[in-house]
Parts: structure tokens; C-alpha cells; sequence
């Protein structure tokens, strides 16, 4: 019998549980191929699911018709718009106001070539998103970070500080913002955007706020665009549909300007534009033009994978404190009271696939993949980030093995050699 369909053709099913383990290790991306297939990976963020319908069908139908040229108009930002509008109230969304770029990091990039100069400073709210290190750093700009608070969310006085710090350092000071927060899963309130919005504007810093995670946010809270805020005139958001539906390889991102920075995003150089591709623009418009219901589906099991994270860490990893996330799929571990000794001194971020710590441990004798937490900056060690957009099966076992492991590494010493023999199951 067929699965229950919507009328396009979207599965009424939860997109975690689609497909197989066997059918998952069949993929070539880097989350299944930089392990070996005894390993769970549950480290970078990619989905462990189909394409949703609405935008495999747009993409095949652009394969038959051969359309598979450059990139053109406004489709995507109109998308967008109306998806701003139907999902966070965002009625006043300006397509003129847009422009399309090679994904958010790249776009990042170009932003702070329009508004900042070489030498400035760029704060960023450790720990956060590893690459905004490596790529505010080669872009020859200097970090300058602004800790979270104990509870994970950005901390007024730290940002007061911080802008201080940035503005006295160079001319034209930025904060790079990531909202929702990459790796802690907090979805910054309206009213702690306004705080940030006050402070910036008192300091003199122009904002950027990373938005990728924007469709990721869980029942139980509400996304703000920044954009949105009073005070955020002469910001910059940046955003794409590659998160929430899986399209990292498919590279096509949206900047977005508010009305005092629409003249700086208009001298964006034209070359910049012909990096996204035009399957990327034209998957990433169907995401948000037709993928509403699917991902509906699909925060509904990220919901349930994110209750039963609290109930498998309760059982298997007591010691071990979750941070419920309140947007998107991943979660923030703290892993220091298992006494692990990260190498990397914390505060010393490196690649965003650097192993050390809890994380290396993890992987050498339970066989799971995790995001090392010192890649994320002050305030990481000790931590790792875990990708729980997987199948209920897939993370229960990899919960399972961390607890066995934790409890092996308890018994036998750090200095043991690990174990590398863990079975692992056939299908999810």
C-alpha cells in the first residue's frame, strides 16, 4: 500500500524515518565518508533525509528540460518573502532589498567587505559556529569575542564590553550574530534583539545576522528576524533553505539588507552573484516557495528526537548536562564533568572537523562522531555539539554506545587503547 500523501506528493510521514541506515552509508557527502562506516556520524549538519518532494520534483524537472544554466531574477527572494510572512509575521520583507550570494558564509564575507575595512574587528557570542573564525580571520579581520552568560544566552554586559573593545580597535567595527545560535540551539527573544540593536547602534557597529537556522525553530518558541527589530535599519541578515531541508550541496543564499544598508548591499560587486548555482537557486526557491508542510513534518521529529535525547542522556550519560535546544537540530553537551582533557586550550578554535577532547574519545571507543566543542571558541572545551536530524533508531544506539563507552573509560583509564570493534545496527 502507498504511503499517505499531501497533495504534493510530501510523504505524511516523519522525515527521520525514511530511510535506512544502509541506504544513509550509500551517500558520498563528507558526513558519511570522513568515517569509517562503523561510526555513527552525528557531527556536521546535514539531515538524515530524502529531498523533500516538492523540491525533487523542481529539480528534476529542470534535469529533463535541460535547464541548467545561470542563475536569473527574483524567485528566490520572493519565496522568501512570502515564506518570512506566513512563518514569522515579516509583512514589510523587501525584495529590492536583496541579493543573491554563494551561500551564508560566503555572503558573510561580502558583507563585511562592504561595511568593514581590513584590520577592524568583527565580535562574535563564544562559543559559536566555528567558521566564523577561519572566515572573518582570512577575510583580515580580528575577533573579538563576547561570551554567552551561564545560560547560554547573550549577555548584555559582555557585548557592551566587546563593542567597546571593537570600536576602539578600528574605524568601522562589526557584530557578526548567529540567530538562532549555532551550537547552543537558543533562539535570541525580541527583546534581547533590541538590547543588541541599542548597544550596536550606541557603539557605532553595523550587525550580520546568520539566519540559516531560521526554519529550525522547535515548537515552544518564535523566531524574530532581526531585521525586524527597531534599531536594526542598517543591518544585514543572511539566509538560505540549506539547513532545514538539506541542501548544503546545492549553493545558493539570500543577503538581506534593511533599509539603511540597502545602498551598501548595492555595491555588492556583480561577480559575487555568479557564484550560487542555478540548481541551488532553483531547489532553495522550492524549498521555500512548496517545502512548508514537509518541514512541518520534519520539526515535529526533530521534537520528539530532542525529548528523547533528554530520556537516552538521562539513562545512559547522567552525568552529562543537555541544553535543551529551542531551535534547530543540534545539541550542546556539556561534557566536563567527565573529566576528559580537551588539548587544544580553550579559546583556541581550529577546524570545524578538529577532534580533541570528549569528542575524540567518543569517536575512538564508542564509534560516534560529535563536533568537538573547543572549535567553537571560549567557552567550548569540554562540550560537544551532537546532530540529532537522524532516525530515532540511529541516535538511541549512539546514545547507547557514548554510555558504554563513558563507562569503559571510567574502568580502564584514559590511556587505554580504545575500541574500535563496536557493532553497528543494519537499518534505522
Amino acid at each position: 500500500m502507498a504511503s499517505p500523501a499531501f497533495a504534493d506528493n510530501t510523504p505524511a510521514h516523519n522525515p527521520l524515518t525514511l530511510l535506512t541506515l544502509d541506504e544513509l552509508r550509500q551517500r558520498t557527502s563528507v558526513k558519511w565518508r570522513m568515517h569509517p562506516p562503523d561510526v555513527l556520524p552525528l557531527w556536521v549538519a546535514e539531515l538524515d533525509v530524502p529531498l523533500a518532494p516538492p523540491v525533487a520534483d523542481a529539480l528534476r524537472r529542470a534535469i529533463d528540460l535541460g535547464d541548467t544554466g545561470y542563475a536569473y531574477g527574483t524567485a528566490y527572494a520572493e519565496a522568501l518573502g512570502d515564506f518570512a510572512a506566513r512563518r514569522w509575521g515579516w509583512h514589510n520583507f523587501r525584495v529590492d532589498h536583496t541579493t543573491v550570494v554563494p551561500d551564508v558564509m560566503m555572503g558573510i564575507v561580502e558583507v563585511l567587505r562592504l561595511v568593514t575595512d581590513p584590520g577592524d574587528a568583527v565580535v562574535v557570542c563564544s562559543p559559536v559556529y566555528a567558521p566564523f573564525y577561519a572566515f572573518v580571520s582570512h577575510a583580515g579581520r580580528q575577533v573579538i569575542e563576547a561570551p554567552l552568560g551561564v545560560d547560554l544566552r547573550m549577555d548584555p554586559a559582555a557585548l557592551d564590553e566587546a563593542f567597546r573593545r571593537a570600536r576602539a580597535c578600528g574605524r568601522r567595527p562589526a557584530f557578526l550574530m548567529c540567530n538562532p545560535h549555532n551550537p547552543t540551539g537558543v533562539v535570541h527573544r525580541r527583546d534581547e534583539l533590541e538590547t543588541v540593536a541599542e548597544l550596536a547602534g550606541r557603539h557605532g557597529l553595523r550587525v550580520i545576522s546568520d539566519e540559516i537556522h531560521a526554519p529550525l525553530v522547535l515548537p515552544g518558541t518564535h523566531f524574530t528576524p532581526y531585521l525586524t527589530v527597531a534599531g536594526a535599519e542598517n543591518a544585514f541578515a543572511l539566509t538560505s533553505a540549506s539547513k532545514a531541508w538539506n541542501l548544503a550541496g546545492l549553493k545558493a543564499a539570500l543577503a538581506v539588507a534593511g533599509p539603511q544598508a540597502a545602498a551598501d548591499l548595492n555595491r555588492m560587486p556583480e561577480e559575487v552573484g555568479h557564484g550560487p548555482s542555478h540548481l541551488g537557486v532553483i531547489a532553495h526557491t522550492a524549498a521555500f516557495r512548496a517545502g512548508g508542510r514537509w518541514l512541518d513534518l520534519l520539526l515535529d521529529g526533530l521534537d520528539a528526537n530532542r525529548t528523547l535525547l533528554a530520556t537516552l542522556l538521562a539513562k545512559h550519560l547522567p552525568s552529562v548536562t543537555y541544553h535543551r535546544p529551542e531551535g534547530t537540530y543540534l545539541a550542546w553537551l556539556d561534557c566536563t564533568s567527565l573529566g576528559i582533557a580537551t588539548e587544544q586550550p580553550d579559546g583556541e578554535s581550529g577546524a570545524a572537523s578538529d577532534l580533541a577532547g570528549p569528542a575524540k574519545m567518543f569517536l575512538d571507543r564508542a564509534r560516534v562522531a560529535l563536533s568537538s566543542g573547543h572549535v567553537f571558541g571560549t567557552g567550548g572545551a569540554g562540550f560537544v555539539r551532537l546532530n540529532f536530524a537522524t532516525s530515532p533508531a540511529v541516535l538511541t544506539d549512539a546514545v547507547t554506545r557514548m554510555g558504554r563507552a563513558v563507562d569503559a573509560h571510567h574502568r580502564r583509564g584514559a590511556d587505554d587503547p580504545p575500541r574500535t570493534g563496536v557493532a553497528a545496527p543494519t537499518s534505522a
